[in-house]
């Protein structure tokens, strides 16, 4: 029986410009994000047939929508969410650094940031994306 992939400990890297740890099917060449040591979610292909695949965490704007009312104490409302499709391949559907969607719109260039956040269990790193102008 093959063995499983080894998952990452890591969703992303901790650079300026965070990479994403994603996985690539070498039976059939699906991408995707986040990693999981499964088998292949396109094809079925067993676990030793996934590879890390580094994501660039650049994309486009695909969806998104603004939360006004949250009982959640992790994050406080208004908060937009988006689902940005990768120019790697995989979408990803993550919170947006702009808290209401004034000035966004559906093809956008988005890049992915890493901001620290308070957790239950203290501070944690969180992945988000802004768009691509106000990253720099």
């Amino acid at each position: 029986m093959p063995e499983p992939a080894t998952p990452s400990t890591e969703l992303f890297s901790s650079a300026a410009q965070p990479t994403l740890n994603g996985r690539r099917c070498r039976a059939c060449g699906y991408v995707f994000f986040p990693p999981q040591s499964y088998g292949c979610e396109y094809c079925g292909a067993p676990t030793d047939q996934l590879e890390p695949k580094s994501l660039s965490g650049l994309g486009s704007l695909a969806s998104f929508a603004t939360v006004h009312l949250h009982q959640g104490k992790e994050i406080e409302a208004p908060f937009t969410v988006g689902l940005i499709v990768l120019d790697d391949g995989p979408a990803v559907r993550a919170i947006l650094m702009q808290r209401t969607d004034d000035g966004l719109k559906i093809g956008d260039r988005m890049r992915a940031v890493i901001v620290e956040t308070n957790s239950e269990g203290g501070r944690a790193r969180e992945l988000r994306f802004t768009k691509e102008e106000t990253a720099r």
